[in-house]
């Protein structure tokens, strides 16, 4: 026979599971790189079932990952990493050039063209409590269409 305490363990455990699932990655794109580039941006659409926060992201062609927010200084648009990027419950929240993105820096070599990008996203609820999800998202050329409409090029290098 089971005990009460293992039985609530496991379905705490399941209902950690199930819960790090619900919150809908749609559209994950990388810019892709040239030689030398050492930065890159991680971009797509994030919906919540409850209110949240992106808090981390990591990946294995990146030797240093985070969330960074393009926002104006005056009359100087600057980049910055922040410590968490707050989601909504049920509203999408978009992560696009120009505006919040994952930056993954430190490549370990140049991305092509429609390779697949290992992205693990980290994710914190109302309670505290983390969960990691997995996502593959797929390098799109610089200058190439996505979505519809032009990834901008002359963005994708940050200096930092």
């Amino acid at each position: 026979m089971v005990s009460r305490a293992a039985w609530a363990g496991a379905l705490l455990a399941l209902t950690g599971m199930v819960w790090a699932q619900t919150v809908r990655i749609e559209d994950p794109w990388v810019r892709g790189t040239v030689a030398q580039q050492k930065a890159t941006g991680a971009f797509m659409r994030l919906t919540a079932p409850e209110n949240m926060k992106l808090v981390a992201a990591e990946s294995p062609v990146a030797g240093v990952v985070e969330i960074h927010e393009m926002a104006m200084d005056g009359d100087v648009m600057r980049m910055r990493a922040i410590a968490a990027l707050p989601l909504p419950a049920g509203r999408p929240v978009e992560l696009k050039p120009g505006g919040h993105h994952v930056m993954l820096m430190d490549l370990k070599r140049p991305l092509s063209a429609g390779e697949m990008v290992p992205l693990t996203l980290v994710f914190e609820g109302a309670n505290g409590q983390r969960v990691r999800q997995d996502v593959q998202a797929r390098v799109m050329a610089l200058g190439g269409q996505h979505g519809g409409a032009m990834a901008p090029g002359g963005h994708g290098a940050h200096k930092h």
